[in-house]
């Protein structure tokens, strides 16, 4: 299994229609945070969007729900989060693949998943995904049969999964622990309840607490395993004032 990433001039994604043109007049940057179903007709992602301007209101966005969906192709989208000081907002999107992703789906068989970092700005966007070796030559002989300009900007054996000392955690954990984070759980404040966190990961809120609780007691271990913890730790003598 490998991670590849990929970086494209945004105009080029523009100008075949995967991005929307004028997408990038009302906002500055776009980020996956993860993908919850991909499909070859389509995909159910959870997106960091950041808009140039103050933020437009959940009320706001409800009434022109249906403009926007139009505006940019979505079958839906859940506002989950407005975060005014940064300008982001964080979506649910349910949007139908275009052709071209299509096709690359359907060449890949399957066996490759979008995964971090994958960002989009008016300049420059990057696409990775982690699958088997074979499908992912597959995908870069794709993108060279049709003249879509493309730089490798990294290849690796293993996925990048976000904070340092992710490795030891399970698949599952991994996943549960991104999301947590990229959500803001470890935030503070926290800017996303247990409850809230539970229903867009498909658990009960005390399913999720426990597993979140095994997985920081991995990477506490994990830190408390290094060299650079403190090594008066478990020595029962108190700190100094």
């Amino acid at each position: 299994m490998k991670t590849i990433s990929f970086q494209f001039k945004t105009e080029d994604l523009e100008a075949i229609g995967l991005i929307p043109h004028g997408f990038f007049s009302r906002y500055e940057e776009v980020e996956l945070l993860e993908t919850l179903r991909l499909e070859r007709g389509w995909r159910l992602q959870l997106l960091r969007v950041r808009r140039r301007g103050p933020l437009r209101t959940a009320a706001e966005l409800s009434r022109e729900s249906e403009r926007i969906r139009r505006l940019y192709g979505l079958e839906s989208f859940e506002l989950v989060e407005r975060r005014p000081r940064t300008r982001d907002y964080i979506l649910l999107v349910r949007q139908r693949n275009p052709p071209q992703i299509a096709r690359l789906l359907t060449v890949a068989g399957g066996e490759i998943t979008p995964v971090a970092p994958f960002h989009a700005d008016p300049v420059h966007t990057v696409a990775s995904f982690y699958g088997e070796d074979p499908a992912l030559r597959r995908v870069v002989a794709r993108l060279t049969r049709d003249d879509m300009p493309f730089q490798v900007l990294r290849t690796s054996g293993r996925p990048y999964w976000g904070p340092a000392g992710s490795e030891e955690l399970t698949d599952r954990q991994r996943s549960i622990v991104s999301r947590a984070w990229a959500l803001g759980y470890y935030g503070v404040p926290r800017r996303i309840s247990l409850t809230r966190l539970a229903r867009l990961t498909g658990q009960s809120p005390p399913a999720l607490s426990k597993m979140l609780r095994r997985a920081e007691g991995r990477l506490v271990a994990r830190f408390l395993a290094s060299s650079e913890a403190p090594r008066t730790l478990g020595t029962g003598s108190s700190p100094s004032p």
